[in-house]
């Protein structure tokens, strides 16, 4: 029995012809109403439309199917919007906007403030190395300005590194993340402690009580720094305390001071279900009681040594050092059943280097150059919450899930910039 011949391949259907209508002007209610009520008297078919608002003006774009009767169709909408001294324009055209490239890219800019020739330099790096800005979306217009890109047609990591080396020229904060459902699943979040979710060194507050702070204040910025091992400096700083009272610790705890934005953080990344923690080269005299406050989910931190009341200046049990950080960054996302991909690591010293680079996303907070040169990305405004941003959500959704909250809101200190 003979084969039967082959079936015709089958031709894609032809795309049908297409009208783009374009509304300028003032904005009010009903704009949107009006258009498509005029459209749907001539059987049009709507294939894509967006709208945007800007400081009371409005852009609304409908791409719809050409009609039998396209004059009558153009006459029609310039009546409606000259009725309502609205601009309209109607360009005939074939098929969909074309497909996006390869490559997709979400690009959040933060500026303090975000001027015009950062837009240009950086939209120029985007196109330079074959991209293109799909959409722009505004996230916040304080304390920084935060923009929003979607990117198509260059691979992430390219546009990471062209971004990267304009915005540190431009001094803006630039965050690029590639696109896809991986960056709304995220639920675990690790920070460090000092200088990251607060504002202090703890063991510098601990010096300051033992009269030793310039000493340790010292060791402390050069291990930070990356010049010299974390561990040894940590026990030849604590070495300087033995002898202090434990008492201290009290009044340690009344002096530390969140971060702006610390509190804002924490309590919108719970209200969307994600796991916060924190790990800290400091003590667990001081994270405990972060704890408490903020209510976290996991924490780590060294622990000093106490006999007869006095500290012995040794710390007890493991040390949570650079390779310590990144251990208890991969424990506590399998505690919380998360993988590693999905999670946010945020830190501001070589300490934190390893935990940055073992995140799924990494972000360097007022960073020192070395780990802002290493991270995925950089944050170099005073306010932790901008990392919301990072995260693809807005100042204006924060402010409404406060608004709607029952809980009471307890407000972030301010800062002078």
């Amino acid at each position: 029995m003979s084969a039967l011949p082959p079936a015709p391949a089958a031709h894609p259907a032809p795309e049908p012809r297409t009208l783009l209508v374009k509304v300028f002007g003032k904005d009010r209610p009903g704009i949107t109403t009006g258009l498509f009520t005029t459209l749907a008297e001539y059987g049009v078919d709507v294939v894509d439309f967006e709208q945007v608002v800007t400081r009371g003006r409005i852009v609304l774009c409908a791409l719809v199917t050409a009609p039998r009767e396209e004059g009558g169709l153009r006459a029609e909408v310039h009546r409606w919007a000259d009725a309502l001294h609205l601009q309209a324009e109607v360009i005939s055209g074939t098929g969909d906007n074309r497909p996006r490239g390869e490559g997709r890219s979400h690009v959040t800019v933060l500026g303090h403030p975000l001027t015009a020739a950062a837009v240009a330099a950086l939209s120029a790096r985007v196109t330079g190395c074959g991209g293109n800005i799909d959409r722009v979306f505004r996230l916040a217009k304080y304390p920084v300005t935060a923009v929003e890109l979607a990117v198509s047609g260059v691979r992430t990591e390219l546009l990471r590194s062209e971004l990267a080396a304009e915005a540190a020229v431009q001094r803006v904060d630039v965050a690029v993340v590639r696109s896809g459902l991986q960056r709304r699943a995220k639920r675990l979040v690790v920070m460090d402690v000092d200088s990251t979710l607060i504002q202090d060194e703890v063991i510098e507050l601990f010096a300051a009580h033992a009269g030793c702070e310039t000493e340790v204040a010292a060791v402390t910025a050069a291990a930070m720094a990356g010049e010299l091992d974390f561990a040894e400096s940590l026990r030849a700083r604590v070495a300087l305390l033995a002898g202090l009272d434990a008492d201290v610790v009290a009044k340690v705890r009344a002096e530390v001071r969140l971060t702006p934005g610390a509190r804002t953080l924490i309590r919108t990344l719970k209200r969307v279900g994600y796991q916060v923690a924190i790990v800290s080269g400091g003590f667990t005299q001081v994270t405990d009681d972060l704890v408490r406050r903020l209510g976290l989910d996991y924490a780590a931190a060294n622990t000093l040594e106490v006999a007869d009341g006095k500290f012995t200046g040794r710390v007890v049990g493991e040390i949570v050092d650079r390779a310590g950080k990144a251990r208890m960054l991969r424990r506590f996302a399998e505690a919380a059943g998360v993988p590693l991909e999905q999670t946010v690591a945020i830190g501001d010293g070589a300490n934190d280097l390893d935990m940055l680079n073992a995140a799924g996303l990494g972000v360097a907070f007022n960073a020192k150059p070395v780990v802002r040169e290493a991270a995925d990305t950089a944050v170099n405004v005073p306010f932790l919450d901008t990392v919301l941003y990072l995260l693809g959500i807005s100042r204006e959704e924060v402010e409404d899930a406060d608004e709607d909250s029952d809980e009471p809101v307890e407000a972030d200190a301010p800062v002078e910039v």
